[in-house]
């Protein structure tokens, strides 16, 4: 199918950020040596953490369950290794708290081969079995928020799934590893968008890439054959375009009302890892038990995009890549606009690591906050309408009932587009995301 390009079609407001992405576009995939010791948290999905299913002391196997599902909204989790578990127990998480994880020491003479499994039948699985099966594979979206993605495919009655957009934009700064995804594993790619429009009886799918990524859009028009309902969609360079809301916004013209879902509309949305992963589990009975990571930034020493068994720690996969320079100051797992900077380098890749990437004194110095000027840049940046300055305000003030009832603050994505565009360097998603925290633990937000 012809490339479409689409630069009149876009969403509202937004900013644009320096991409940055030429340290590691052209850096093929590579695979980070297998290490010791792997840290499996069972809450590294949004929902309700998964259910040790092994004990201390139990020999697995590399893709083996190791951790059941807790709820309908949770995944499952599979040893990323062969080796023995050593514990079950609190561990260190990207933000600095310790939550429960299963800890696994790798079998130093085991060749880490993932064991032959035939290909899963899909085709005669209901719907209800596929999303099982899904499920069961531990796929989450691979584009950070890692929302289990069997859930997406489970509809209230009366709604059926027209559209199937799948998010390739790529649109942080530094990241590059979707952008490579596409270019070494469109075939991959492809055979998961077969599978998911083939499950869902959806019509077509429309793969968003933003227009920096052309060797990606060949790579991805050359695998689309002439009956597929597939078609590439070239869009504007311009963040938060990942953002499925901005994404269906621009490669459909449709807007998701507040309060809905895409799903509410027909779409399915998923990122490009999301759906190679499915074919993984569909073709060759691999579990999510691996991904890859953009290494980046200017305190990297070798920036590179590899594949990273889960549950490696952060200093690892750092020391791979030739460790970090002197003037590093700051490691974030993730994109730099909402990415979380690290408490420790002994941290697991999770399922939702993007990216790893290290700032010097030059990015991260915290520049002088002035008083807000009412310019009014930060209502132009954010793509949900919000009023962020005001957001910002109220929650100095520790208004947050009034935040949420009044001025939608649970409506904020927390992209970070308010802080970038902000000339008075206020810390404004910080703010509201505080703010969201506040709520959330006050009993809930409504």
């Amino acid at each position: 199918m012809s490339l479409l390009t689409l630069f009149e079609r876009s969403f509202s407001h937004g900013v644009h950020p320096e991409g940055h992405k030429e340290q590691t576009a052209d850096r093929p995939i590579q695979r980070v040596p297998f290490g010791e010791r792997y840290v499996m948290p069972l809450g590294q999905h949004i929902g309700a953490p998964a259910k040790p299913v092994v004990a201390p002391g139990e020999e697995v196997v590399r893709g083996q369950l190791i951790a059941e599902a807790g709820a309908f909204v949770s995944t499952c989790l599979h040893s990323p290794v062969t080796g023995r578990v050593t514990e079950i127990g609190p561990r260190r998480c990207t933000d600095g708290s310790f939550r429960p994880a299963i800890e696994i020491e790798a079998d130093p003479y085991s060749t880490q081969q993932l064991p032959p499994r035939p290909p899963r039948e899909w085709e005669s699985l209901s719907l209800d079995q596929f999303i099982a099966e899904v499920q069961r594979a531990g796929i989450v979206g691979m584009g950070g928020a890692a929302f289990p993605a069997h859930v997406k495919y489970s509809l209230p009655e009366g709604q059926r799934i027209r559209d199937l957009l799948v998010n390739g934009a790529e649109c942080e700064p530094y990241l590059t590893n979707d952008h490579r995804l596409m270019i070494e594993c469109p075939e991959a790619l492809l055979r998961g968008i077969r599978i998911l429009l083939a499950k869902l009886g959806a019509e077509r799918a429309s793969i968003g890439v933003e227009a920096n990524k052309p060797e990606a859009i060949r790579a991805l028009e050359g695998q689309i054959r002439p009956d597929d309902p597939v078609e590439v969609v070239s869009l504007p360079v311009k963040y938060p375009q990942g953002a499925e809301k901005m994404l269906i916004k621009a490669v459909y013209d449709r807007e998701v009302p507040a309060g809905q879902l895409p799903r509410d509309l027909g779409i399915a949305v998923n990122n490009v890892g999301t759906l190679v992963a499915i074919a993984d589990w569909f073709d060759r009975g691999m579990p999510l038990i691996e991904r890859v990571v953009t290494v980046s930034g200017p305190g990297a020493a070798y920036p590179a995009n590899l594949v990273v068994p889960l549950g490696t720690p952060v200093r690892d996969v750092l020391r791979f890549c030739n460790g970090l320079k002197e003037e590093t100051r700051e490691v974030i797992m993730g994109g730099p606009m909402m990415g979380t900077p690290l408490a420790s380098l002994d941290v697991p890749v999770l399922k939702g690591t993007s990216g790893i990437l290290a700032f010097t004194e030059r990015e991260t110095a915290r520049p002088r906050e002035y008083p807000c000027i009412r310019c009014g840049r930060c209502l132009e940046a954010c793509p949900y309408f919000l009023n962020p300055s005001r957001l910002a305000r109220l929650g100095r003030a520790r208004l947050f009932r009034e935040m949420e009832e009044r001025y939608r603050v649970m409506d904020c994505v927390e992209c970070g587009a308010c802080t970038f565009a902000c000339p008075s360097s206020i810390p404004i998603v910080q703010l509201i995301r505080t703010a969201k925290d506040n709520l959330r633990h006050q009993g809930g937000a409504r």
